[in-house]
């Protein structure tokens, strides 16, 4: 079957399906094969459950003509969203970056739906299976898309964009994270910037963070024609914006330099890294003629989730909640954002980076240097890494600084020795599960 014929199936019944755990009645079931699961096996379980087709790549599990056989079922889908996307003529913005992806995603989604009926990534389906699902649940009604792209090593981004075809896009930041799968910092730019490498092709139009140099010489290096920039003071950006609180959620006074109108906003954002992620928000806002007022409303309206820089009140303690992931660019950041918020105690409890390779030690040992030398009251590592390299600069610490191998023993010692009354930032990798400290607040 080609992809113009699954099309026009897909036309018939436009939701996709991957798990028979949740079909929709009428779908198209993409039979995916996972490390450990063949979903060619659930096939007919999935026609029982509600789906009309299922896509399969096995010709053992083909009963009837339900039963659309295709050579590899994740190329297919990837194919047809492909070919869905060629149908589409809307605006469709697509980023990627080391950190902010999802957040700014949000603020960009929540301000162009002031004016636009736009569809935006859910969740964080980022990845080679998650894209082309986001692309096809794009629909006729739509009237703006704003995908996000992730990627753990070369050639991914350049492989999404392909599938996503964005027609606007931008680059959060560079930075150190995927450090093993991408070959060290200078591979995360090369892999990144495959979305410039996708817009120099294109023709499209790219946003850049003027502040960041990295980014600067990357569209520079590859003549980029169509560029908007933003930032914090530079008047050749479209849009410039400094904080004026951090207390811990950020307000700022922005400008259109367009037409030199300020405007005054406060968000329900905590870090002061997330202003560079707003003013891009802001950016595409005033490049798709929104007014200042609606672009304030996307903003302010904007409240994170997912335990992404997303503030908790408890009975005695406010939480900063960043344990969705972390790598030593979005560390660093966290740790500088406590030493400059304005709380009385400040605590911080740092768990274990993943996917470091061979700089995992060296990347734990300056975490913890920079959070010794950050004006804090207490710090807490949790990890085995941060619990092998703590000796190395332990000597160095206040008697405040605890190191515990597992988060298991920084619950039995936080049971005996409760924190009250703090600001407390709690951030580490998923694979820690720092969730398991909360109710301890």
């Amino acid at each position: 079957m080609t992809t113009e014929q699954l099309y026009e199936i897909y036309k018939q019944h436009p939701v996709i399906s991957t798990d028979t755990r949740k079909i929709a009645p009428g779908s198209l079931f993409f039979a995916l094969k996972g490390d450990k699961f063949d979903a060619n096996t659930f096939a007919e379980q999935a026609i029982a459950t509600g789906a009309a087709y299922v896509v399969i790549d096995n010709p053992a599990y083909q009963l009837n003509g339900n039963y659309i056989l295709v050579d590899d079922v994740l190329s297919t889908l990837q194919d047809l969203a492909r070919h869905h996307r060629r149908q589409l003529n809307i605006p469709v913005v697509g980023l990627t970056g080391t950190n902010g992806k999802t957040t700014t995603k949000e603020l960009i989604n929540s301000v162009l739906s002031q004016h636009f009926n736009t569809y935006a990534t859910q969740g964080n389906l980022n990845n080679h299976i998650g894209v082309p699902l986001c692309v096809l649940s794009i629909n006729s009604t739509h009237e703006a898309a704003v995908i996000e792209m992730g990627a753990n090593h070369q050639k991914e981004i350049g492989m999404l964009c392909s599938i996503s075809q964005p027609t606007h896009g931008l680059i959060t930041n560079v930075g150190k994270a995927h450090l093993e799968g991408f070959g060290g910092f200078e591979g995360v730019k090369k892999g990144k910037g495959e979305l410039y490498d996708y817009f120099k092709k294109s023709g499209g139009v790219v946003f850049v963070n003027s502040d960041s140099a990295d980014l600067m010489q990357m569209q520079f290096d590859r003549a980029l024609k169509n560029v908007v920039f933003y930032g914090s003071i530079d008047l050749e950006n479209l849009v410039s914006g400094q904080l004026t609180e951090n207390s811990p959620y950020l307000a700022l006074q922005w400008t259109d330099n367009s037409t030199g109108k300020n405007y005054d906003v406060k968000s329900q954002l905590t870090g002061a890294y997330n202003l560079d992620n707003i003013l891009a928000a802001i950016s595409i806002g005033v490049y798709f003629k929104l007014s200042g007022e609606e672009i304030n409303a996307g903003i302010a309206g904007y409240q994170p989730k997912n335990n992404r820089s997303q503030i908790t009140q408890t009975a005695t303690n406010s939480l900063i909640c960043d344990y969705y992931n972390a790598n030593p660019s979005s560390m660093f950041v966290a740790i500088e954002n406590m030493g400059n918020i304005q709380a009385g105690h400040k605590v911080l409890i740092l768990g274990d980076m993943f996917e470091l390779g061979d700089e995992s030690a060296a990347e734990h040992e300056a975490v913890i240097k920079k959070a010794m030398e950050t004006g804090v009251d207490e710090r807490i590592f949790i990890g085995g890494e941060f619990f092998k390299v703590g000796p190395k600069v332990r000597k160095s610490g206040s008697p405040e600084d605890l190191f515990y191998a597992t988060v298991e023993d920084a619950i039995a010692a936080l049971k005996i020795h409760p924190i009250k009354n703090a600001t407390v930032l709690i951030k580490g990798s998923r694979g820690m599960a720092l969730e398991r400290l909360v109710e301890l607040f």
